[in-house]
């Protein structure tokens, strides 16, 4: 139950299909190794396409925000995407960022993204400046790794045979909540707005 002086981590996101989700898991049972144990792995039911992070908002402002996606919504028909190969951030000789990319109705996923983000900046949301780069956060390297367990890890992936494509069928969007656990994030939708174009 939420309460309104209530400040609320949220994000903008595609939620993901079980059958995709069972993917990423396989993915992660390839990789996961035990000497690997700087490695942060998202559980797969945690997996989503993220649109736009808000940070934290109040109560009244879930109503606004979920209104500012309706609105986004009745221009966009649903369409279709698809995960598609292995990537990190910097990059995979020393990754931070361990992740798999998107691909499909790349067009129609930019416009969404974009359309949110100027429908969010007349409600006081800063406007993105860095590029939109749609993937999917599979694990987070540790600060503390050191340049050789990186090296290793990413070795690692590079020679992970990830090469089924799973579908995604983007019909909505939601509103999500991220509340911080040291066992790691807990996402719940706080509301959901189908795609209507």
């Amino acid at each position: 139950m939420l309460r309104n002086s209530e400040q609320i981590r949220s994000f903008i996101a595609i939620e993901l299909p079980e059958e995709a989700k069972n993917g990423l898991a396989k993915l992660r049972s390839e990789l996961e190794r035990t000497e690997h144990r700087f490695v942060k792995w998202v559980e797969p039911e945690g997996i989503h396409l993220t649109l736009k992070f808000l940070g934290n908002i109040s109560f009244k402002q879930v109503a606004e925000v979920t209104k500012a996606m309706e609105e986004v919504a009745q221009v966009i028909p649903p369409f279709h995407l698809e995960i598609s190969g292995l990537g990190a951030f910097p990059n995979l000789k020393q990754p931070r960022v361990l992740w798999i990319g998107i691909g499909g109705e790349a067009d129609t996923l930019l416009r969404l993204q974009r359309n949110i983000d100027s429908a969010l900046a007349s409600l006081g949301f800063a406007e993105e400046t860095r590029p939109f780069m749609p993937h999917l956060t599979l694990a987070r390297v540790r600060e503390g790794a050191s340049i050789m367990a990186r090296k290793s890890f990413g070795e690692l992936a590079m020679s992970a045979s990830f090469e089924d494509s799973y579908p995604i069928d983007a019909k909505a969007v939601s509103l999500m909540r991220s509340r911080l656990t040291p066992e790691g994030a807990i996402y719940t939708r706080l509301s959901v707005v189908e795609l209507a174009g």
